[in-house]
């Protein structure tokens, strides 16, 4: 299993934006396709992005599109999201996860149970 560590979070106000990071150990980067995820206090763990292999191919939840981007350097062993127009919802634990998938795949992976490998999280607090 890959090895994740996150990056990055902090104490931003409304309007913001903040860069995370997550490194993951292994040789073999490419082979995952990598997500994001967020837990605020009292609530379940909700999808926030992911990005193929490749990277070609991204997708996010509807609450962060088109403020948050997700990107990946497979040279560098690590996927980022950048997050612009930061609003207090967003407050949470961004954890980045990944799943091993070795061949091809069409699916659209959204859910935690999709994905195999963890990382410890990162907290973000966006004060209104």
């Amino acid at each position: 299993q890959v090895q994740l560590v996150e990056s990055g979070g902090g104490l931003v106000q409304a309007g913001g934006s903040l860069r995370l990071s997550c490194a993951a150990s292994g040789r073999t980067f490419s082979s995952y396709i990598m997500g994001w995820f967020r837990q605020a206090p009292g609530k379940d763990r909700e999808f926030v992005a992911a990005i193929s292999r490749t990277g070609v191919i991204t997708y996010y939840a509807d609450s962060v599109k088109g403020r948050f981007t997700i990107s990946r350097d497979n040279a560098k062993n690590t996927v980022y999201v950048q997050m612009n127009r930061l609003k207090p919802e967003d407050t949470a634990v961004y954890y980045c996860a990944a799943r091993l998938t070795p061949y091809y795949s069409s699916s659209y992976y959204t859910e935690a149970s999709d994905f195999g490998s963890w990382g410890q999280g990162t907290q973000v607090t966006v004060s209104s």
